[in-house]
C-alpha cells in the first residue's frame, strides 16, 4: 500500500491543512533560496499519451491530443524529468490530484487526494483507493505507475507534482494539460465493467449505430452518428454533469446517480439541458428533429452556446444520451419500444375516450400510445438495490429516458430502472420501474363516454397492443435485435398475466379499469392491410368482418377512417373515412374496402408518413359495440452510398451518394446531409431538382482517419419528400508506412511517439 508518511510533510499537506504554518525560531539561517535552489525540481512530464490511450482504450478520442485521458481501476504511466539525478535518500515526491470545478476539494470526499509514490509497481494499493509506485530510476528522470481508484469521480482532475528536499525546502509542479478520468468497463472492480469483449466494443466504442423507427408494421433503421470522440464531445460530457446536472463532484464516480443526472440534463425542461422537445409541426427558429443525423452537432452547438439546442423528440433525446454514456465510458445502447404507452395516471392501463360519433375525445384521453419510443439502457451493477425476492438481481441493463414525458422526484427524467425488475413487476423499485412497465405492457381499454353525469361502457379491452418488438442493433452487426422477452414475458402466457396483475395490485390506483362487457361474440371485425407501402403508392384499408353464427344473419353497420397522424400517436387531419353497412350470412365473411391515393393524403402527410386508421362499428339488434386503432406508416426510399477507389487510411477517395425520386411528382430542393469519421462539420449539397423516376447524385472527396471500421450516413430532405436516410458500413485499410508487420504474430504494431510537457 501507498504510505501517506516517510519522513518529511509533503508540501500538498500545508497547501490543504495549514494555510498558516508557525514560525520555527530555531531554523537555520541561510542565504535567500539557498535550499530552494537544491530542491529537485521537475522540468518536464513525458506523459506516454500514444501508450496509456492505446491501453486505456482512448486513443480515439479528439481531446487525446491535448489531454491526458485514462480509465479508472487501471494504472497508467508517466515520466518525470528532473534537473539533476534522483536521489531517494534525500528527495522526496508526493502527487495531489484534485477535481478542478471543486472550489472546496476534500480527502474525505474522494476530490482531493495525496499520494506517496512506493518503491516498485507491484502492489498499488486496494482496488478502491488510489496508488502509485515507481517503475524505474534512470538519470535525471522517474517513470511512474499511477493507478486511479475503481470508485472514483468521473470528471476532470487536476495533478500537481510537489518535490521536496528533505530536512527544508519543496518545489511545485502543475500539469498544464486536463487529465480526464472515465468509467472502465474493462475494469472488474468498475460498478460498469462489462465482461464480454464484443459487447464492450459494440457499447462503448462504436462511434456510430442503428435506431429503429417507424411502427410495428413497418420497422425502419436510422443510422445515428454519435461521435463521442469528436471535437468538445468529452469535455462537453463532463462539464454538462457538474453544471447542468448538477451532480457533486464526489458522486460523479456512482453510475447510477450520473445516469440519473444525464437523463434530466439531456432535456431542457427543468435545467435548461442540451435538446429543446417540439412535437408540434412548427420547427421555425431551429432545426427539425427528423433532419438531424447525430449526436455530434447538437452537442458542438450545446458546448459553444450553452443553451438548448432546437429541436429534438425521441430518438434524438436517445441519441444524444448514449453518445455522453458512451463518453464518459459507462456501455449504453438505444432501446426502440413499438406501440409504446405513455401512461399519465400511473394505472398501468392505456383509456381512450369515444363520444357518440365515434370520435376520441382528446381531453379525456390523457394517456397515449406512441407509434415507437426510443430510450435508452445503461449497463451497471445496482448495489444500492440489493436481492430481490427469489434471488432476483437488479444487475445489468438499466432503463434511462431523456424525452420528458413525466415528472419523477420533480424532474422530467426516468430511470435508472433495472429491466429485470420491469420484467418481474417490481414497479415500486427506483427508479421509476412503474413508468417503464406501462411503457411495455399496459392493457389498452377502450371506453364510451356520453358524458360527465353517464357511466362510460367498456367497448374493448386488449391486453396484447403495448410494447411490440423491443428493438435494438445488433453487437458488431447492421441488424436488429429483438429484446422483447427481457423487458416481458410473452404474451398470452400464464406468467405474463400474473405478472400484469402483481403489477396491478401495487399500482393502488383508484379508477376502475374493468368493466364486463356484453358477452355477445358471435360477430368478429378485423382490419387487414399492406404493410409495405412505398410512399407514392396509393393504399387499401380491408375490414373483415365474420359472422359466427351458424343460424342468424347479422346486420353491421360503422365507418373505416384514415387520419394522418404523428409518430405520438397524435391525429393531424382527417384525410378519408367512409361509413358501411354490412349484412353477413350465417357462416359467412365480408369486406369493407377503403381506397387511399396518393392525391388524398400527400398534403396532409406528417413528416414521417404516419397514419392513424380506426373502425368503429355495431352489430344492429344487439348491444355488441366495436372499436380499434392502428397506425402504419409508408416507406420512403434509402440513400445509397458507393466508393470509387480503394479505402486506405489517411488517403482521399471519392465518394458517390445516390437517391430515386419514388413519388409521381418532382422532388425539387432538396438537399443531401453526409457525416462520418473525422467529418468535423456535415457536409451539405444542394439538389435543384429530381424528376419523376429520376436519380439525383453527388461526389465528394473523403479522407477516412485511421484504420478499422468506418461508417458513413446521409440524410435528405426537401419540401416534398423529407426524412430520408441512408449509410455505407465500410473497412478502412491501413497505409502500408503505417503498419510494421510482426513475423511471430498477426497482429499489426503501431508506431508510437512519447508527448514530452514541459
Amino acid at each position: 500500500m501507498t504510505s501517506w508518511y516517510t519522513g518529511y510533510v509533503p508540501n500538498w499537506f500545508n497547501r490543504f491543512w495549514q494555510p498558516n504554518p508557525p514560525i520555527n525560531p530555531y531554523r537555520s539561517i541561510r542565504p535567500p533560496h539557498a535550499a530552494s535552489d537544491a530542491v529537485i525540481r521537475v522540468i518536464s512530464v513525458d506523459l506516454y499519451r500514444d501508450e496509456n490511450h492505446d491501453e486505456h482504450h482512448t486513443d480515439h478520442f479528439y481531446a487525446a491530443k491535448d489531454a491526458l485521458i485514462v480509465r479508472r481501476g487501471e494504472p497508467f504511466r508517466i515520466r518525470l524529468n528532473f534537473n539533476r539525478d534522483y536521489s531517494p535518500s534525500r528527495d522526496a515526491i508526493s502527487f495531489i490530484f484534485t477535481v478542478a470545478d471543486d472550489k472546496k476539494p476534500n480527502p474525505g470526499h474522494g476530490t482531493l487526494i495525496g499520494l506517496v509514490p512506493s518503491d516498485g509497481i507491484d502492489y498499488l494499493g486496494d482496488p478502491l483507493e488510489w496508488g502509485a509506485g515507481i517503475e524505474a530510476h534512470e538519470p535525471n528522470s522517474l517513470t511512474l505507475l499511477i493507478k486511479p481508484a475503481a470508485t472514483c469521480p468521473v470528471t476532470e482532475w487536476k495533478m500537481d507534482i510537489d518535490t521536496k528536499l528533505l530536512g527544508d525546502g519543496s518545489k511545485s509542479f502543475t500539469l498544464p494539460v486536463p487529465m480526464y478520468v472515465l468509467f472502465n468497463p474493462w475494469c472488474r472492480d468498475d460498478q460498469v465493467y462489462m465482461a464480454d469483449r464484443n459487447q464492450r466494443k459494440e457499447y462503448v466504442m462504436h462511434d456510430t449505430t442503428l435506431i429503429w423507427r417507424g411502427s410495428y408494421n413497418r420497422l425502419r433503421p436510422s443510422v445515428w452518428k454519435l461521435g463521442q470522440f469528436e471535437r468538445h464531445i468529452l469535455e462537453c460530457s463532463i462539464k454538462l454533469l457538474g453544471t447542468v446536472g448538477r451532480v457533486p463532484a464526489a458522486f460523479r464516480g456512482d453510475p447510477v446517480r450520473v445516469a440519473r443526472a444525464l437523463s434530466a440534463a439531456v432535456n431542457s425542461v427543468d435545467d435548461d439541458g442540451v435538446i429543446l422537445g417540439n412535437w408540434t409541426e412548427d420547427f421555425s427558429g431551429g432545426i427539425a428533429p427528423t433532419k438531424w443525423i447525430g449526436s455530434t452537432e447538437i452537442i458542438q452547438q450545446f458546448y459553444k452556446t450553452q443553451k438548448p439546442v432546437k429541436f429534438g423528440q425521441c430518438w434524438n433525446f436517445a441519441g444524444v444520451l448514449t453518445t455522453i454514456a458512451r463518453t464518459l465510458g459507462i456501455p449504453s445502447r438505444i432501446v426502440t419500444c413499438y406501440s409504446s404507452a405513455h401512461d399519465t395516471q400511473a394505472s398501468l392501463t392505456v383509456d381512450i375516450f369515444i363520444d357518440e360519433n365515434n370520435k376520441k375525445l382528446d381531453a379525456e384521453t390523457t394517456d397515449s400510445i406512441w407509434n415507437y419510443h426510443v430510450w435508452n439502457e445503461v449497463w451497471m451493477t445496482r448495489p444500492d438495490l440489493g436481492v430481490g425476492q427469489n434471488g432476483l438481481s437488479y444487475d445489468g441493463w438499466q432503463a434511462v429516458d431523456a424525452t420528458p414525458q413525466e415528472a419523477s422526484d420533480n424532474m422530467y427524467r426516468v430511470g435508472p430502472a433495472p429491466v429485470a425488475a420491469v420484467k418481474n413487476g417490481e414497479i415500486l423499485r427506483p427508479f421509476d420501474c412503474g413508468f417503464v412497465f406501462s411503457e411495455v405492457n399496459a392493457d389498452k381499454v377502450y371506453w364510451r363516454y356520453n358524458g360527465p353525469f353517464q357511466p362510460i361502457k367498456l367497448l374493448r379491452k386488449d391486453t396484447m397492443a403495448i410494447g411490440h418488438f423491443i428493438s435494438t442493433k445488433a453487437v458488431l452487426k447492421w441488424e436488429r435485435e429483438d429484446i422483447t422477452s427481457t423487458y416481458k414475458y410473452a404474451e398470452k402466457t400464464e406468467e405474463e398475466r400474473n405478472i400484469t396483475l402483481k403489477a396491478l395490485k401495487q399500482s393502488q390506483h383508484a379508477f376502475s379499469r374493468y368493466y364486463l362487457n356484453d358477452t355477445f361474440n358471435e360477430v368478429e371485425f378485423d382490419m387487414q392491410m399492406n404493410d409495405d407501402i412505398k410512399v407514392g403508392e396509393s393504399f387499401t384499408i380491408v375490414l373483415c368482418i365474420t359472422n359466427k353464427s351458424k343460424e342468424k344473419a347479422h346486420t353491421a353497420t360503422g365507418q373505416l377512417s384514415c387520419e394522418s397522424a404523428q409518430y405520438t400517436g397524435i391525429s393531424n387531419e382527417m384525410i378519408k373515412s367512409i361509413p358501411f353497412e354490412v349484412e353477413i350470412e350465417p357462416g359467412a365473411t365480408e369486406f369493407v374496402r377503403m381506397q387511399v391515393v396518393f392525391e388524398e393524403y400527400f398534403k396532409k402527410l406528417s413528416t414521417q408518413a404516419t397514419f392513424n386508421i380506426s373502425c368503429a362499428a355495431l352489430v344492429k339488434n344487439t348491444d355488441y359495440e366495436y372499436y380499434a386503432m392502428d397506425d402504419f406508416r409508408v416507406r420512403k426510399p434509402d440513400i445509397k452510398f458507393s466508393f470509387q477507389g480503394d479505402i486506405v487510411s489517411q488517403q482521399p477517395v471519392d465518394v458517390i451518394v445516390r437517391l430515386t425520386n419514388p413519388l409521381p411528382i418532382p422532388v425539387r430542393k432538396g438537399i443531401f446531409h453526409i457525416e462520418g469519421p473525422d467529418i468535423d462539420k456535415p457536409l451539405r449539397f444542394k439538389i435543384a431538382e429530381i424528376p419523376v423516376g429520376g436519380t439525383a447524385a453527388s461526389t465528394f472527396k473523403y479522407t477516412p482517419p485511421y484504420a478499422g471500421r468506418g461508417t458513413l450516413l446521409a440524410k435528405f430532405s426537401s419540401k416534398e419528400l423529407d426524412d430520408v436516410d441512408g449509410f455505407m458500413h465500410y473497412e478502412i485499410k491501413p497505409r502500408p508506412e503505417d503498419v510494421i508487420m510482426n513475423n511471430n504474430s498477426s497482429n499489426t504494431i503501431i508506431r508510437r511517439r512519447t508527448d514530452v510537457i514541459p
